[in-house]
């Protein structure tokens, strides 16, 4: 090996800022995870003051990896940290009401606490919502760890810009990516596949709305693809498996491929009829 690539190893070293690992972000968040549900970590307190001193265990740790990553300052950090675990019961509470949404949706689910121990729908929209906190007090890198940490973990790529309402259901979830600047209502399920993506991918819309939004009360099968950030699905919606979409849909539709059969013979044609039902 040349001494010069070595010298300039050590250089680039020295001139790299302190930054977390990603298994220090994945440790916290499975830590805190297990806090805010017990039937995730299974840890149990034996007093309120042992649970207390633990959450301060885990803002300290929260407010090293802030000030490890941002330059805003410790006094920045330690308000934005102060907030985040103010918000820790109202996140809480948002979890659960995607916990029910996913019992309720998923036949094969029987308790909330198998939705929680096993389900990666769940793991998933966990980390996001902790992720998007943190994202909203405009924290670098470490909302993206989390969501890239999940993704890795479950197959479900989340933006954490990305914004979702209440009963959130995620059924099967692998291969699930929705964009940042997605829009998502309230008691909306996606199936294992789809993408809320963008029709653009040029650096300059960086700023702009690029994903779909996707109203209250919307399914949406595997494999469909949603693109365009002027792209609305209505509300009451059906999104059938496969369709490609990149104009709104109007409240209370069905969106699906329909095969049609060539003149009578036992094939199918090799197109799809793209059907839109009110």
């Amino acid at each position: 090996m040349k001494q010069s690539f070595i010298d300039k190893l050590y250089q680039d070293h020295q001139n790299s800022p302190n930054c977390n690992s990603p298994e220090r972000v994945a440790a916290f968040f499975k830590e805190l995870l297990g806090t805010v549900f017990p039937d995730f970590g299974g840890k149990k307190f034996n007093s309120i003051e042992a649970l207390e001193a633990h959450l301060g265990t885990l803002k300290a740790e929260l407010l090293e990896m802030v000030c490890s990553e941002d330059v805003a300052g410790v006094k920045e950090a330690r308000k934005n940290v102060d907030s985040f675990f103010q918000r820790l019961d109202t996140i809480h509470h948002e979890l659960e009401k995607d916990i029910a949404a996913m019992v309720a949706g998923d036949p094969a689910a029987t308790s909330p606490r198998e939705v929680i121990r096993t389900y990666p729908g769940f793991y998933a929209i966990a980390a996001h919502r902790f992720a998007h906190e943190l994202q909203l007090m405009n924290i670098s890198l470490l909302p993206r760890m989390l969501s890239e940490h999940a993704h890795s973990h479950t197959g479900i790529d989340i933006h954490p810009g990305a914004t979702i309402g209440e009963y959130f259901c995620i059924d099967h979830g692998t291969g699930i990516v929705i964009g940042e600047t997605s829009d998502i209502g309230n008691h909306v399920k996606i199936y294992q596949g789809v993408t809320l993506g963008a029709l653009s991918v040029r650096k300059e819309d960086a700023k702009t709305k690029r994903h779909p939004t996707i109203r209250d009360h919307v399914v949406i099968y595997s494999g469909a693809t949603i693109l365009g950030g002027e792209t609305v699905i209505g509300h009451h919606s059906i999104v059938g498996g496969n369709v490609w979409i990149t104009k709104s849909v109007e409240p209370n539709s069905k969106v699906y491929y329909q095969a049609k059969m060539n003149d009578g013979k036992d094939e199918e044609m090799d197109r799809f009829i793209y059907k839109t039902e009110y």
